[in-house]
């Protein structure tokens, strides 16, 4: 499995942005997808979930400002991010949860896109 994120960039706070996430297979073969994303000098945090049956959850502080959404057609996850705030800013990831490992993995990860919010 493979996982492609792009969209990361610098604005500026209050402003928006789009980051994608591609697959190399059907997003059906997953039971979970997320954003996460690492700040310097701190841990890794989980941004945005979403179920394959559509459920969504939200790290409080992103909840009403990130919206999580994927498109079947187009093996592809995207986090909609606006009113965004300097405290945004990191390095996000894009994830994929299998019950059922795929080469030894039930995770697998996309390299990172860097996000900076600029006040």
């Amino acid at each position: 499995v493979q996982l492609q994120a792009s969209g990361g960039g610098e604005v500026q706070a209050g402003g928006s942005l789009r980051l994608s996430c591609t697959t190399s297979g059907s997003l059906s073969g997953f039971n979970w997808m997320g954003w996460y994303r690492q700040a310097p000098g701190k841990q890794r945090e989980r941004v945005a979930l979403i179920s394959n049956t559509g459920s969504t959850n939200y790290l409080d502080s992103v909840e009403g400002r990130f919206t999580i959404s994927t498109d079947n057609a187009k093996n592809a996850m995207y986090l909609e991010m606006d009113r965004l705030k300097p405290e945004d800013t990191a390095v996000y990831y894009c994830n994929a949860y299998t019950a059922r490992p795929i080469a030894g993995l039930n995770n697998h990860w996309g390299q990172g896109t860097q996000v900076t919010v600029s006040s």
